[in-house]
């Protein structure tokens, strides 16, 4: 959701705004269900709604599109994952508020140059459906909400870990590099017997040979991987070697730029990994920035809605424009623990904030205040009252490679816990059926 312009869209948005396209021209099957998730129905017509924008998306990146056939059955498979991962959260009572799905479409319409009106105007001229779009993006902030409960606030990092981290860092230079990793995962029934796993091994091998004869791997991405993001071509993020998972990690240094992996073996399944690029001196440990701010949080509840709140702030913002004390007021309507302090949050590292909150407070210049500022937990005014920058603390060190081996660990647990509910859930198929 970030850094492109429009023309490439469909790669921007996340693989699950896929149903948010419109009814195509053409005549098209009668609709019907093609399969059922635990108690619900998958019909045709979001899996051709989706299929649609998958083959649009596809082709925005140069990619050939494998037969419609075999990528119609890929998809369904990931709704068939979405819907299990949004059942979970319903029955769980995990909701996303209208605020919360509007302060990310902002963030798409920034990351395409535009305001929210031309974003949705250059939308609905390509023939998606706003209303079904707005839904796709509150599942997609749904399933990385539930991601961040179930599986990342359950990692546990060791201290052990940390000082084997930070030693072996110190003395390796490759942890510097930044790296782009595309991969294909071939998932594994979690208590798979002997010929269910060569039949995964095989289908893997199949993958492998495809890219041997010279496949893009985007496409074969699309045939194959189980993962997420393979409908995608199954393009990873950038990011720093050493906060790959650690399997990928260990492949990835022995590759050079454009090479893919044999076959890999996991708890999750098989995987095949391609470097795309590397490149090095991201990572910064010693000179960090840090800012020396102050907010006043007003939240969004039950009893005071998102415009109601918005309001209050600016009443506060007014009154801090006309000579106010901004440490004065955070004490009587700041809700942020901070209060107590006159909405002094000390000194904050990068990333120490969420970034709606970071992108604003970096934005302004010292005694500045900001305007109301939008995050997941309400509406902020924020004041900064001094920058600098200074070496990292041993325990700043030891805090950054916490976050690093969170990261690494993540993506496995995930994919871990991606393949056991998927396993427990009951799934009728049929889309054979005519």
């Amino acid at each position: 959701m970030k850094r492109y312009s429009f023309i490439p869209l469909l790669a921007l948005l996340l693989p699950l705004t896929a149903a948010a396209q419109s009814i195509p021209a053409q005549p098209i099957e009668a609709d019907r269900i093609v399969a059922v998730v635990n108690s619900e129905a998958v019909t045709l017509y979001e899996l051709r709604s989706r299929l649609a924008m998958v083959e649009r998306q596809l082709r925005s990146q140069n990619v050939q599109l494998p037969p419609r056939e075999t990528l119609e059955k890929q998809l369904l498979e990931r709704i068939i994952v979405d819907r299990a991962q949004m059942q979970l959260a319903k029955e769980s009572g995990l909701q996303i508020s209208d605020s919360e799905v509007d302060t990310a479409l902002r963030r798409i319409a920034d990351g395409n140059h535009m305001t929210l009106p031309e974003f949705r105007k250059t939308l609905e001229r390509d023939n998606v459906v706003w209303g079904k779009f707005r839904e796709e993006i509150r599942q997609e902030i749904t399933i990385s909400r539930l991601r961040d409960r179930e599986v990342d606030s359950h990692l546990t990092i060791s201290e052990g870990e940390i000082d084997n981290y930070l030693e072996n860092a110190s003395k390796a230079d490759s942890n510097e590099d930044v790296v782009q990793v595309a991969h294909i995962i071939v998932r594994v029934p979690e208590q798979a017997n002997a010929q269910q796993l060569e039949r995964s091994r095989a289908r893997a091998q199949q993958a492998v040979d495809q890219l041997k004869n010279g496949e893009e791997f985007g496409r074969v991405a699309a045939v194959f991987s189980d993962a997420p993001d393979g409908l995608a071509g199954g393009l990873m993020e950038a990011r720093p070697l050493d906060r790959l998972p650690s399997l990928y990690a260990d492949i990835v240094r022995k590759l050079s730029p454009g090479e893919t992996s044999a076959v890999v073996r996991s708890p999750a399944g098989f995987h095949i990994i391609r470097l795309v690029d590397r490149r090095g001196g991201a990572m910064q440990t010693q000179a960090l920035k840090q800012t020396h701010a102050l907010h006043i949080l007003i939240k969004v509840n039950e009893l005071l809605s998102d415009s109601e709140a918005r309001q209050r702030a600016l009443i506060l913002k007014e009154r801090l424009d006309n000579g106010a004390d901004f440490a004065d007021l955070a004490r009587q309507h700041s809700a942020d623990l901070s209060a107590a302090k006159g909405g002094d949050l000390g000194w904050l590292y990068q990333g120490d904030t969420v970034p709606e909150f970071e992108k604003a407070m970096d934005a302004l210049k010292i005694g500045e205040v900001s305007e109301p500022v939008r995050s997941p937990f309400g509406w902020h005014l924020i004041k900064v009252l001094e920058r600098r920058t200074e070496d990292a603390s041993k325990e700043r060190r030891r805090q950054m490679a916490r976050q690093t081996l969170r990261e690494r660990k993540s993506d496995e647990a995930y994919q871990d816990w991606l393949r056991q509910l998927r396993d427990r859930a009951y799934v009728e198929y049929r889309l054979e059926e005519k």
